[in-house]
């Protein structure tokens, strides 16, 4: 059975579809976070050539000892929202994983911006969380994860995984997700003003901008006009690239 919060993935077949849909070759390096009791990571060091894990609770490490002795996995017991991912060696080019709910999305972006080497993810979430991050602007769901993602690669939804495969079932429904690497990623000043645009999001964008960003009314405004936007929009009005593009055209100064 492997963890996934409080809980036990109870249905095996689903870990063989995991590893299935993930698609890797035998020269792939996988980057795994949350090991629960090792079983997805066996399967993956079965069929890749190096399994990186992440896991943060030294609680299950008795468990893991035949999963830690094989040659072709290296296990870090860290916080992976911590964790600095580019000082893995070598280099992940694959991830494949059941997060924690708590930390999948600033784990699937951080990997998204702290390495290029990965191609694809093929991880299960919270289907309110795959949900959120393939949604397209107007969504309701539509916010700063799904325009930074989407910035570095293609987002859908692979399965459902209904609550009933748990023991004890969750509160909630689950979903694999896959993306495919489609480019390198936003940058930092892109980040920053994404994120800057929704922290309001009942606002409009450059105003919400403006509260995060103290004095960069006017050249948000002025960079929404000069991209052919209205400068009253809000943030969930604008595609990925077009928050790209409007980052190219304006400058909101260091972080404070």
């Amino acid at each position: 059975m492997v963890k996934l919060g409080q809980n036990f993935l109870a249905d095996p077949n689903l870990l063989e579809a995991i590893v299935r849909d993930a698609r890797l070759s035998p020269d792939d390096v996988v980057l795994e976070v949350g090991a629960g009791e090792g079983v997805l990571t066996e399967r993956l060091a079965d069929r890749v050539a190096h399994v990186h894990v992440i896991e943060i609770d030294r609680g299950l490490e008795p468990g893991l000892t035949e999963v830690m002795a094989r040659p072709n996995v290296n296990l870090v017991w860290a916080d992976a929202v911590k964790f600095d991912f580019a000082t893995l060696d070598p280099l992940p080019t694959a991830m494949v994983a059941n997060l924690p709910y708590a930390v999948a999305t600033p784990v699937i972006l951080e990997t998204a911006f702290e390495l290029p080497s990965i191609k694809t993810w093929n991880v299960m979430v919270q289907k309110e969380i795959g949900d959120r991050l393939r949604a397209e602007p107007g969504n309701k769901t539509y916010g700063a994860p799904s325009a930074l993602i989407q910035l570095a690669g293609e987002v859908r939804q692979v399965r459902k995984v209904s609550r009933a495969v748990f023991k004890p079932q969750p509160r909630v429904d689950s979903a694999i997700i896959q993306i495919k690497r489609t480019g390198t990623g936003p940058d930092e000043a892109t980040r920053r003003l994404v994120r800057a645009g929704f922290a309001h999001r009942r606002k409009a964008m450059a105003r919400s901008v403006d509260m995060a960003i103290p004095g960069s009314l006017k050249a948000v405004r002025e960079g929404l006009e000069g991209a052919g936007l209205d400068p009253g929009i809000r943030a969930e009005a604008l595609s990925p690239d077009q928050f790209a593009k409007l980052s190219g055209m304006i400058d909101l100064g260091a972080d404070a």
